[in-house]
């Protein structure tokens, strides 16, 4: 195998977990595929695999490297497609990923819609609560709400949602409304937590920390927004969470005054400009539509 040969062979072996599949994938032999990753490993002078009789692992040198190679792979490519004019046309598969409940509401009718304008293009969506890093999981557009790091990735500005108290009218008709966060002691909540374990102290403007009685932990916003609605207690979420109970009026927001600024909404992607076509006709396509939700505006939300 030439030098690219050989990384394609590495990160095949890796997706895979193993030589095997990797080499049926190749259309090569298992002991070709060991052999290229046995020189590659010995040309670099690390260990890029842990083998074992029943699977394949990546060592921490591996990992990196594997980021390297695809980013490598990629923007070969890339220049491959724009040679070939591959580039300028709307068609492939598109990997989208968003976090789990704003993508089921708000990202998988935009892709919808953009299949049903591009026959040429295949959708595949992740959509979970947590980072997706695009080039390590094969991802061509994330859409993220948080403030952003620094990073070689292009960030479009969407939008911003606010981070809300809410609480059914039935809820605070029996035990009265907070007026100012350090009350939230005398009150019960619905916390939220990645593990379900631990919730943090509610933070808002200006520092000021509250901390109500937490009655029920959960990892979902929905299973939250929910039981607030049921009128077991106050609980915190994001704007387009709660948007459809305090349009039914099953809802309440409280405390805004004392709202932290509202968090950002991005489009992600790598490459910028030099994008294949595909991801630039759908980041186009979601900016207009995004820009068309009320919540992501600031809009269409009661103060109370």
């Amino acid at each position: 195998m030439d030098h690219l040969d050989t990384l394609r062979c590495f990160v095949a072996v890796a997706d895979a977990g193993g030589f095997a599949p990797a080499a049926r994938s190749l259309g090569r032999s298992p002991a070709a595929a060991t052999r290229a990753i046995a020189a590659l490993e010995a040309r670099l002078g690390v260990l890029l695999l842990q083998r074992s009789t029943r699977m394949v692992r990546l060592t921490e040198a591996g990992e990196r490297f594997l980021a390297d190679c695809r980013s490598i792979l990629g923007d070969l490519h890339e220049a491959e497609q724009a040679v070939s004019g591959a580039q300028a046309e709307v068609q492939g598969q598109l990997a989208i990923t968003a976090p789990q409940m704003f993508g089921i509401c708000h990202v998988a009718p935009i892709v919808q819609d953009f299949l049903a304008a591009h026959p040429r293009v295949q959708a595949r969506t992740l959509f979970v609560n947590r980072l997706v890093h695009l080039l390590d999981e094969g991802m061509d557009v994330a859409v993220r709400i948080a403030h952003l790091p620094d990073s070689g990735l292009t960030a479009l500005p969407v939008g911003a949602l606010r981070k809300l108290v809410v609480a059914s009218p039935a809820y605070l008709a029996e035990h009265g409304e907070p007026r100012h966060p350090g009350e939230l002691s005398g009150h019960r909540a619905i916390g939220i937590a990645p593990d379900a374990r631990a919730v943090a102290p509610w933070v808002f403007k200006d520092g000021l920390v509250g901390q109500p009685q937490i009655c029920w932990i959960s990892n979902s916003n929905e299973v939250d927004v929910a039981a607030a609605e049921a009128g077991l207690g106050l609980t915190r979420c994001l704007a387009y969470q709660a948007a459809a109970g305090l349009r039914a009026g099953r809802l309440r927001i409280v405390l805004a005054e004392y709202e932290q600024p509202p968090v950002p909404v991005h489009i992600v992607y790598p490459a910028g400009r030099r994008a294949p076509a595909k991801v630039r006709a759908f980041v186009e396509f979601a900016r207009e539509r995004l820009a068309q939700v009320p919540v992501l505006q600031g809009k269409g939300l009661s103060r109370r």
